[in-house]
C-alpha cells in the first residue's frame, strides 16, 4: 500500500525532498555600496562559510571565518561537521562579549544561517547593523572571500589532511600566523594584528576603550598558543621556509617542505 508516510520516505531515501522552509525576519537589508570602508577596528566585520575537504574521512567540513575589515585580522573562527544558527549566534555572543556589537555593521551572503530568524533577531537586540549581499555577487564580500582563496591557496590544496584532528590543528596554527606574521602589501606592508593595534591607537572613541585592552593581549595571547603548538608537536609556521608533516594517500608521513608567501594577493 503506498501512503504519503511511503511516498515521504521514499523520495527521502533518494534525495528528492525539499529542503527545509526558512522563516525570514521580515525584509533584508541589502548592501549599498559594494567597496566596504572602514576606518577603525571592529566598525564593519565581513563573514562567510568554506568547505574544506579532509581526505582521511572522505567527507568535507565547514569553516566559518568573521574578519574584521579595517585590519583584515580573523577574530572569530570555527571549523566543524556543520554550521548551523545556533553555532552562528554562538559566534556573535563571544564577540559581543569581547568588544561590544552595538552599531557594528556586519556584512554576510545569503546562506540560510545567516537568513535565519534567531540570528537576525539577536543581532537586531545588540544593535548590530546587518546586511546582505546580493545573491550571487561575491564580489560584495570580497574581503573574506579573498582570505578563503589564500586559506586554500596556501593551505588547504597543500595538504591531504588525515582526519578533522589534523586539519583542525593545521588550520589553528595558519590562523595565528595569518593574523600575526603574515604581512599583507595593501595594509603596508604590516601584519593584520599590526594593523589592528594601530587603528586602536587612533581611536578616540569611548566605546573601544575595552577593544584597546584586548589588542594589547595579543602578543601575550600568540605566545601561550605557539607554546601550545610547540607542545603537541607542530612545527612553527611563521619561519620563512618549514618542514611540515603531511598524510597523503600515497605515501603516508612523508615531510613536505612548505615555503609561506608574505605577500597579499
Amino acid at each position: 500500500m503506498i501512503n504519503h508516510k511511503k511516498t515521504y520516505r521514499l523520495m527521502d531515501e533518494q534525495k528528492l525532498l525539499l529542503g527545509k522552509v526558512i522563516r525570514s525576519r521580515g525584509k533584508r537589508t541589502w548592501v549599498q555600496y559594494r567597496q566596504i570602508s572602514a576606518h577603525q577596528p571592529m566598525e564593519y566585520l565581513c563573514l562567510d562559510i568554506k568547505y574544506v575537504w579532509v581526505h582521511g574521512e572522505g567527507r568535507w567540513y565547514y569553516l566559518l571565518s568573521i574578519m574584521d575589515v579595517f585590519s583584515r585580522k580573523i577574530i572569530q573562527w570555527i571549523f566543524q561537521r556543520s554550521v548551523r544558527k545556533h553555532d552562528v549566534i554562538v559566534m556573535f555572543r563571544r564577540l559581543h562579549t569581547q568588544y561590544n556589537l552595538k552599531g557594528v555593521l556586519i556584512r554576510n551572503d545569503n546562506g540560510s544561517q545567516f537568513l535565519a530568524n534567531q540570528v537576525r533577531s539577536y543581532l537586531a537586540e545588540l544593535e548590530a547593523k546587518q546586511e546582505f549581499t546580493h545573491v550571487a555577487t561575491p564580489e560584495e564580500n570580497a574581503y573574506i572571500e579573498a582570505f578563503h582563496s589564500i586559506l586554500q591557496r596556501e593551505l588547504v590544496e597543500r595538504f591531504e589532511f588525515s582526519s578533522f584532528y589534523e586539519a583542525n590543528q593545521h588550520l589553528q596554527h595558519y590562523m595565528q600566523w595569518y593574523n600575526y606574521e603574515r604581512k599583507h602589501r595593501k595594509l603596508g606592508p604590516i601584519t593584520p594584528q599590526q594593523k589592528w593595534e594601530t587603528g586602536l591607537l587612533t581611536t578616540s572613541t569611548p566605546e573601544f576603550a575595552h577593544v584597546s585592552e584586548r589588542a594589547r593581549l595579543g602578543s601575550k595571547e600568540f605566545t601561550e598558543h605557539q607554546t601550545q603548538f610547540q607542545l603537541s608537536g607542530i612545527t612553527d609556521p611563521t619561519t620563512d621556509a618549514v618542514t611540515r608533516r603531511c598524510s597523503n594517500k600515497k605515501e603516508n608521513n612523508r615531510h613536505v617542505l612548505h615555503i609561506f608567501d608574505n605577500n597579499s594577493v
